[in-house]
């Protein structure tokens, strides 16, 4: 097995634009002229998205053409309009004879508590990452500008994160994951058990841990601060069905378990999309244990 970059997938390109004074952002996956079959696995209990339906088992569609991840929460899911105008543009889309119709899915982080609550991607916005695609950065770009992690105690007591990616190759397959971490939990180095980055004093800088507070919090909360998501986007050369991709997705949510605690709360809207971008004989199982290895160490990227 050997580390490789996220730009080492054929055929699929990665475009990001933010704005880094209003800290929220736009990451979109090209995924070909002729698009590439994808699932999904959403984990959390309050996702913002858009046509992810299409990547269920029984839709009828077997490949989509991008996706979208963007900050905003739900006021950000008009970006992915910039990006099916920018598509039918290029004459991609499903061909419904006047024109081609661009199959466009996205997930948003809630992001308006981190820098101007007005800012938030936009359509123009989504088109620059289109046309700037080939940048991908790690860090506090894109979709990862306004992220942030260990919230359960309000914002004041929270930690800047951003966007990360982590790749590798074994004989010819390549597995690799995009993930931007905006969550409600603590996120750790998942080979040491080592916190590193979350809820914290910030009067003494010292780490709290998310789950002993929950712990101690067994009375009902209905106004639970919901700012959270953590995104990701696992590629793989791997030939698979749509059916096989959601399995995937659903592995790969293991790499969120290992590295966020607490993870897939009511609070959080987690998210994994799986994306087969060509045509390699690989297992199932392998590729999913793979795919949750990536996910936590693009975590780790993330916040580092």
């Amino acid at each position: 097995m050997k580390e490789i970059k996220i730009t080492d997938f054929e055929n699929v390109q990665i475009g990001q634009a933010e704005d880094q004074i209003g800290k929220t952002g736009v990451t979109v996956f090209l995924l070909g002229k002729d698009g590439m079959p994808a699932g999904i696995d959403v984990r959390g209990g309050g996702p913002a998205s858009r046509e992810i339906q299409l990547l269920s088992p029984l839709s009828s569609t077997n490949i989509i053409h991008a996706i979208v991840l963007a900050g905003g929460s739900a006021f950000g899911l008009d970006a992915a309009g910039g990006v099916m105008e920018y598509l039918e543009e290029q004459g991609v889309g499903f061909d419904v004879g006047v024109t081609k119709v661009p199959l466009v899915c996205q997930s948003d982080i809630f992001d308006l508590t981190v820098g101007d609550c007005k800012a938030r991607p936009t359509k123009e916005m989504a088109r620059k990452a289109c046309e700037s695609a080939g940048n991908y950065q790690d860090g506090q770009h894109g979709a990862g500008t306004g992220a942030t992690v260990g919230k359960l105690m309000g914002m004041e007591d929270s930690m800047k994160s951003g966007i990360g990616s982590y790749a590798v190759q074994v004989g010819e397959l390549k597995v690799g994951a995009v993930v931007v971490v905006n969550a409600l939990g603590d996120i750790y180095d998942w080979h040491e058990n080592r916190k590193i980055a979350g809820l914290h004093d910030p009067k003494t800088g010292e780490f709290i841990d998310s789950s002993e507070v929950l712990y101690n919090r067994i009375e009902r909360t209905d106004n639970k601060f919901v700012g959270n998501t953590t995104l990701a986007v696992v590629l793989t050369n791997g030939k698979f069905s749509k059916s096989e991709l959601c399995k995937i997705a659903s592995m790969s949510h293991n790499g969120y378990a290992r590295a966020i605690r607490p993870v897939h709360t009511s609070a959080d809207g987690d998210s994994i999309y799986a994306v087969s971008t060509g045509s390699v004989n690989a297992d199932t199982d392998t590729v999913g244990e793979l795919a949750a290895m990536v996910v936590a160490e693009a975590i780790k990227v993330a916040v580092l």
